[in-house]
């Protein structure tokens, strides 16, 4: 008897045939198919020593096949309508216990739709992060739907995760629906600002410290011995130490300064406003990344305004150093601020100290700081995270050194808007009396909507009457 996988994969792109291979590699025979066959026999013929452990098919009736019932089947294509078209192809060939993981970039409201949309089979959501080599050798897993879909594939998900230094899998189920991949977008939009913030404080050190690439290389790797260790600051020095193999250059020097983005960061940013929930660091990264592909206009904004002086005296890298700190800790606060909003207007599970625990490795965003966010958010998952002791020391500690920054940069024409916009969201949250009181004045006035009163009286009006 042929031999049969206890899971199938669809789609053997650079993530698909990554995230196959992981699956043989801890033991557990797949059966893989891609819509080009050439495709499929390339990735068996190249699976090496794993090739025992992969089930290669033609057809999706064949892959249905190669599965042990109950089946489960992931699918690693683009986002989107792709996703619908697979699942109706597989639907009439699938029992009603059989599963379908969507585990690609997926918007949580398709999501949300198709396990609302009375499939013909049972349907998880799953966010991995990670890349292509997080997808091959442990990438961490967000899972979204129901809870036992969830349990019955959670022993091949947690083995193939990526683990934390303590040893545990970074793979969990984050709630019902699209729970896992809005996880997973808001795990993305953190990703947008905190590339951001670094790329500001590189910024700073090249134009306003006149700093060349090996000394800013060095820099960012000493700070990775230090409380921002992180993959990003990882390869933030990497990137800055390297070479052009052309010119001989710093690498840095010749890429063209416009960022590309694939859309997650913008949907944080709107299901942020959507939940009343602000994020404005990460709204300041989606920003600059557009207006970093506007580069002739801003060609041109140089050529009428001039540049800007830029050059900064007297600004330690310490404090580029604690400036970075703060703004990280203030950007992880609102996202995890907007996941909890999520789970009250979704209802959702949404275990906030696990899913810090399951960013602390194989994300782009792992970083050794998610080890106390995880332990604060334990003994308080309501509160915000800026208000937990051990985070508002660090914060204590570093806020003048991020003001110092900003201020500079304000001063000397560098734009920091993913930082300026952290210190703005953090004076405004440690303020008991704001200004909004002026606007609910505004507001009766041209429209008489009314105000509340600190006294507690009634909603009143105000006295400025016809106008």
């Amino acid at each position: 008897m042929q031999q049969q996988a206890r899971i199938g994969l669809i789609g053997l792109g650079t993530m698909g045939a990554a995230l196959a291979l992981n699956i043989a590699e801890k033991g557990f025979a797949i059966a893989v198919w891609n819509r080009t066959t050439a495709v499929t026999h390339r990735f068996k013929a190249e699976a090496g020593a794993l090739t025992d452990r992969v089930i290669l098919t033609e057809t999706l009736q064949d892959l249905v096949a190669a599965i042990a019932k109950p089946r489960t089947i992931i699918l690693m294509v683009p986002a989107g309508h792709a996703v619908d078209d697979q699942i109706a192809a597989l639907a009439s060939l699938l029992d009603a216990d059989d599963l379908i993981v969507d585990a690609g970039n997926a918007n949580f409201h398709d999501t949300n739709r198709r396990n609302s949309a009375g499939l013909p089979v049972r349907f998880l959501g799953m966010g991995v992060s990670g890349g292509e080599d997080g997808a091959r050798h442990g990438p961490s897993i967000m899972g979204g739907g129901a809870q036992a879909d969830w349990d019955r594939i959670a022993d091949i998900l947690t083995a193939i995760s990526a683990k934390a230094e303590d040893g545990s899998a970074c793979a969990t189920w984050m709630g019902e629906a699209g729970a896992g991949h809005f996880v997973k977008t808001v795990h993305n939009g953190i990703e947008y600002a905190d590339m951001q913030m670094i790329a500001e404080v590189y910024g700073v050190m090249r134009d306003g410290l006149g700093m060349e690439a090996a000394a800013i290389a060095a820099t960012f790797a000493r700070w990775n011995d230090g409380p921002l260790k992180s993959y990003l600051i990882e390869i933030s020095a990497a990137v800055a130490a390297a070479s052009d193999p052309l010119t001989g250059n710093p690498m840095l020097d010749v890429i063209l300064d416009a960022a590309g983005q694939k859309g997650t960061g913008r949907w944080t940013a709107i299901e942020a406003q959507h939940l009343s929930a602000p994020v404005p660091v990460i709204e300041a990264a989606v920003a600059a990344r557009n207006l970093s592909a506007r580069r002739a206009e801003r060609q041109a904004g140089e050529a009428v305004f001039g540049p800007a002086p830029q050059a900064v005296a007297g600004l330690p890298l310490e404090a580029l150093e604690h400036a970075l700190i703060a703004g990280k800790i203030l950007c992880y606060a609102q996202g995890f601020a907007m996941i909890d909003a999520a789970a009250r207007d979704f209802g959702w599970a949404m275990p906030l100290p696990d899913i810090a625990r399951v960013w602390r490795a194989g994300c782009i965003i792992r970083s050794s700081m998610l080890n106390d966010m995880a332990a604060a958010l334990t003994e308080d998952a309501r509160r915000n995270l800026i208000l937990a002791p051990a985070l508002a020391d660090r914060l204590k500690a570093s806020v003048p050194a991020l003001r110092q920054v900003v201020a500079a940069g304000a001063l000397n024409g560098l734009a920091l808007p993913a930082l300026s916009a952290g210190l703005a969201w953090f004076d405004m949250a440690r303020t008991a009396r704001g200004t909004a009181n002026m606007i609910q004045g505004q507001r009766d006035f041209f429209g008489a909507h009314g105000f509340d009163r600190l006294d507690g009286a009634d909603r009143h009006h105000g006295p400025w009457g016809a106008h």
